[in-house]
This record gives structure tokens, sequence and C-alpha cells, in this order.
């Protein structure tokens, strides 16, 4: 496990707080020097570095065994680049739009716009401020224009349904591709083409990397030739496409850390365990619905009452408890998309107000789950 990470390394500690004790939101766990040993070994005797060599095609096929009905895997060199390339594969006529929530990362939206789509933010639900299927198709009338593509996201890892949304798509002729980013753990199916990002903050990383899974065989062979120049095994670049292959030595640290999975995987719902379980009588602090207990993620995103994120959040910090707004206040009020269409996003704006991410990670101790509980509690008993 590293020691300090980039997801943390911009934080600043307050006043008077002793760093060594502070408490950093994410520390990300990944294979150690020895764990890659093998795998580096099988690069050298093969001398094949990049290019879909034998540990890059291993490790996509043993991605593709966790989803259910023959789902193929392609790697990408990031999973924002695998949601913009998955979008060109579509074909789709640039210009029209896309309908995302704006409740998410902004990788999402930067990836349509990359792929020559124009962005549409729609709302999403209270309960567990997802997209879904009806929420999108009671929204459509409502659409600024022509509506070609959709990019629903699964919130911080939570599972949902490709089977729901391929039927969307088969209802409305537009075209769904599914953030998953943080979803690795509960990602198993890909009735539409789902991207699982395998950035090094989350719980399977190989430092910079992506996949998308998909059960249409041409829409992956098309994808992979996104990938690389639009050659289909030969020379020949076919139309516009870039270079964005995982390496040989991203596969070798992603297949140590799936060798390693089950064992992460414990630590992950050890440590989700005992959070929920210091906590458990702070009526004012929701978790997700399943968090810990039936799928895990390498982030702890908690509900507080409304309003209550930015108050909590600066007293945390001055207890030396590090949190994240990890996806803000929403895509739509980034510099980089207050040009683009939404709809009313009130439910958006109310969880941007009132959620928070906790420090969570594989590691956490006892000591750390303890100081966080009561420091959250003495922020709550002063709103």
């Amino acid at each position: 496990m590293l020691a300090a990470s980039a997801a943390t390394s911009e934080l600043v500690s307050a006043p008077g707080v002793d760093k060594a004790t502070r408490i950093p939101v994410a520390v990300p766990t990944m294979p150690r020097a020895a764990d890659l040993g093998p795998y580096l070994e099988r690069i050298d005797a093969a001398g094949w570095y990049s290019n879909f060599g034998p540990l890059v095609l291993e490790f996509e096929d043993r991605l593709a065994a966790r989803f259910d009905r023959g789902a193929t895997v392609v790697t990408v060199a990031n999973g924002t680049l695998a949601l913009t390339l998955a979008l060109e594969a579509l074909g789709l006529p640039r210009g029209s739009f896309c309908a995302l929530p704006s409740w998410t990362f902004v990788a999402t939206a930067h990836a349509v716009r990359m792929a020559g789509l124009v962005p549409w933010f729609v709302d999403v639900q209270t309960k567990d401020g997802e997209l879904t299927p009806a929420g999108l198709l009671a929204a459509l009338p409502e659409a600024p224009g022509p509506v070609a593509a959709a990019m629903p996201v699964a919130v911080m890892g939570r599972p949902m349904s490709p089977a729901a949304w391929r039927a969307f798509q088969d209802a409305t002729g537009v075209k769904v591709i599914i953030d998953a980013a943080a979803g690795f753990d509960a990602a198993a199916s890909a009735e539409v083409p789902v991207m699982v990002s395998l950035h090094a903050t989350k719980t399977l990383g190989v430092g910079e990397g992506g996949f998308i899974a998909s059960e249409d065989p041409e829409f992956s062979t098309r994808l992979r030739a996104m990938t690389n120049f639009a050659f289909m095994g030969d020379r020949v670049s076919r139309h516009v496409a870039t270079n964005a292959k995982l390496s040989e030595y991203s596969a070798a640290v992603g297949l140590a850390a799936l060798d390693q999975w089950p064992t992460t995987r414990n630590r992950y719902a050890a440590a989700a365990r005992r959070l929920r379980l210091a906590l458990a009588d702070v009526k004012a602090v929701t978790f997700q619905e399943g968090w810990g207990t039936n799928w895990i993620s390498s982030t702890c995103v908690v509900r507080l009452p409304a309003g209550a994120a930015d108050p909590v959040e600066a007293s945390l910090s001055a207890s030396g408890v590090d949190t994240r707004r990890w996806w803000g206040n929403g895509c739509h009020v980034a510099p980089a998309f207050t040009d683009c269409p939404a709809s009313a996003l009130p439910v958006t704006e109310a969880l941007a107000a009132s959620s928070l991410g906790l420090p969570f990670f594989s590691d956490l101790g006892g000591t750390q789950i303890q100081k966080i509980a009561s420091s959250l509690r003495s922020a709550l008993a002063a709103l």
C-alpha cells in the first residue's frame, strides 16, 4: 500500500493539526514490487511491451470472466479515454446530445465533449442519486435537441442494472454507455457497454487505466481499433482514431492485483463494516444502501442533513480528518460545462450540499475510525 497518494497530495492541513496524525481521505491499495516480479520476468522473456501483448490479453480475459453472458473486455489507457472512444465507436452524429447526470465526476462530461457530442445534464433520483431509465424517459420530451446517447453513472460504485438500460435503448433508440468508474466490485453484466476505471484510487487499480465490457463483439472490435490508430490486424488506418492502449507493464500490475483481489476485497469490506458500526447510532449519517455489505468501493460517501456538508467538512478538517467532495457541486457548475443545456437540477443541488466523502481505505485502523466517528458526532452536534 502506498504511504501517500495523488488523491490526497493537494490537501492542506488545518493550522494546529499534527500532519502525522491527520487522517487522509484516501490511500490507494496497490500491488508491491515483489508481487509484480513474476509478471515482469514474463515481459523480459517475451520482449513484448505494448500492442496487445500476452499480459494484456490475459488481463482482459480474466476481467471478462467476471461478467455474465460472454462479455468481452477492451482495456484502455484510462477511463476517460475509454468513455470517449466508446462513444466514438458508436458512430453517433457529431453535435448531437448525450444525456448524463450532472451528479458525477467531471470526467464523464469531458468524455462526452471529447467525443464531439453535447452534454445535456439531467437530474437524478433522491434515494440514491442515480439517473434511472424511467427518469430519463420522463425527461426526454424536454430535451434541447436530438438525443443520440445516454451515459448513466454508477454512483460511487453502487450496483446498477445494465439490463434496464438495454431495455431503454431498445425502446428509444438512444445508445447507452454506463460509466461505472468506481464499480469494479459490482459490475457483473454488460448488456450495454460498461466502463470501469483502473485508476490507482479504485479498488483494483493499475495506476492509470480502464476497460469497457460489452456483449457486442462488433462494438468491441471497433473500440479496439479506436485505441490503435484504427488498425484492424494490418497497417491500414481506416478512420480517425488515437493511441490509447494499455502497456504490458500496466497489465502486470493488473494481473497481480487480480491475484490479490479476494484478500483486498475482504480488507475493504472489513473496514467498511467497522466504520458503519462506529456510526450506527448517528441517525444523521446515512450510508449508501448495501455499501460494505453487498458491495464495496474505495470511497465512503455519506448523506448528511440538508445543507450540512460545508460546516461538517470545515469542522472535520479542523479536527485533523480530511474529507472530499468527490463530485463537487455537480458538473453543470464547472466552467468547462456552463454553456451546456441542463434540466432543472434540484436533487443534484441538494445532494451536493449534503454529501461528503469520509476517509476510507483498506487499512483504515480502529483508532482512525474512532477519531472519524467522534469528530463527526461533534460536527453534527454543533449544527
